[in-house]
């Protein structure tokens, strides 16, 4: 935690309560339900904020150790639990927010042995997920998987190499008092230490910086565009990888980022405009099968699918997504990720370039959907991630497709496979 270790006061202490039950009901996002309550409470300092906010999604990383060691699901408890447990903060400073009976029951979780708990436990796995990821990592991988999980996210940030090099952008961040330093593996990656207000850093607010955590920035690799090439992301979002892909191209050629949300869309305009890049066009999609997507059938260069997925790869930052997704709409989407692939691989012309990826943990959203799809389409073949990125200078070594895990790579989880389509 942040914050100076001190007495806990009673008003944040119950403002966090008040947020946990708002969260706990796992109706939306942690994030979204903290922005809202941050908004409503604007008395609210910035260190009551900071300790809201770690709180919270401390006890989202640590639910399941602290369930098992008594919290039961109850709020309170969870937040003292977290308090004691995995911030260390003694009963002294607990004190003013204790009623009787708690310093007991927490003496008990500060002295808890956890090797007595089921593994899934441990590594603060819902079930479902730990069977699913146990089927193919031993168990001290997966106690190592799900403490990188339980670790907050680094804060990555990617060069617009159409406005600055990447040490030129490092030497201005440690100028203005940023400490950061090259990411391990994107040759245009940045990693800062802290929690600085990078969204009001000039390099920032001028287009040279884009907040993209590392290893989404080696997909944007793995598409490796040209300049004066046809460029689709079909699953655009917010445009964090279209206006990458468009910065490799030197804002040559064209991207054309399509998604179905009107929101998402709209959040890439400002993106696009400070990036100085001339050379996306964003598209609002009916669905995969719009007639913008037709008219464009085996005319592109390279294509992207970031398909819509569980996002269990990304649980540093969201990690209420253990608990808001389910077996069943992993099912579901599957089904969606399917036809998103096949009617992108319309697009790409003889010769070009397919990449299917997700932020996802789980073999069915990811081997499973490449494997079917090169089972069910013909005239696509699979090009070796690893051997692409090395011709970048990327040394990476993950097997013919990209893995990355948190605690191995210091990314969130990714999973990408390459495809190339031989013959119309």
């Amino acid at each position: 935690m942040t914050t100076e270790r001190a007495l806990i006061r009673p008003r944040p202490f119950q403002a966090t309560l008040d947020v946990l039950h708002q969260v706990l009901a796992f109706e939306h996002p942690a994030d979204g339900v903290l922005s809202r309550y941050f908004r409503e409470q604007r008395t609210l300092g910035q260190s009551d904020r900071a300790f809201i906010a770690e709180s919270v999604f401390g006890v989202l990383r640590h639910k399941r150790v602290l369930d098992a060691l008594g919290a039961e699901g109850a709020p309170r408890r969870l937040l003292l639990g977290w308090l004691a447990r995995f911030e260390q903060a003694a009963v002294s400073e607990l004190a003013p927010v204790l009623k009787r009976g708690e310093s007991e029951w927490l003496a008990g979780v500060e002295s808890a042995s956890l090797d007595r708990l089921p593994l899934a436990v441990r590594a603060e796995l819902p079930d479902w997920v730990y069977e699913r990821l146990h089927a193919r990592m031993n168990e001290s991988e997966l106690l190592a998987l799900g403490e990188g999980l339980q670790m907050p996210a680094p804060l990555d940030l990617r060069v617009n190499v159409v406005r600055a090099t990447r040490q030129s952008a490092l030497d201005a961040l440690r100028e203005s008092g940023i400490e950061a330093a090259p990411t391990p593996y994107s040759p245009i990656g940045l990693r800062v230490r802290g929690k600085p207000a990078i969204n009001r850093h000039p390099l920032f607010l001028d287009g040279t910086l884009e907040v993209q955590d590392e290893g989404s920035q080696l997909i944007g690799y793995l598409v490796a565009p040209r300049r004066r090439e046809l460029v689709v992301d079909f699953c655009a979002g917010a445009g964090g990888k279209s206006l990458m892909l468009a910065s490799l191209m030197h804002s040559q050629g064209r991207v054309y980022a399509f998604d179905v949300s009107a929101a998402r869309i709209a959040r890439m305009q400002p993106r696009l405009k400070r990036s100085g890049l001339s050379n996306v066009q964003p598209h609002l999609l009916a669905n995969e099968h719009d007639t913008k997507v037709k008219r464009l059938a085996g005319k592109i260069d390279r294509v992207l699918v970031d398909a819509p997925c569980s996002g269990l790869g990304t649980l540093r930052r969201n990690p209420d997504l253990k608990w808001r997704q389910s077996p069943q709409a992993v099912q579901e989407m599957q089904v969606k990720q399917a036809a998103i692939l096949r009617a992108a691989s319309r697009l790409v012309k003889t010769g070009g370039r397919l990449v299917y990826a997700t932020c996802s943990l789980l073999a069915e959203e990811n081997e499973a959907i490449v494997d079917a799809f090169l089972t069910d389409v013909p005239g696509f073949v699979e090009r070796p991630a690893a051997e692409l990125l090395k011709q970048q200078g990327i040394d990476l070594e993950t097997g013919p497709r990209l893995r990355l895990w948190p605690h191995v790579h210091g990314t969130d989880g990714f999973f990408a496979a390459v495809l190339e389509r031989r013959e119309a």
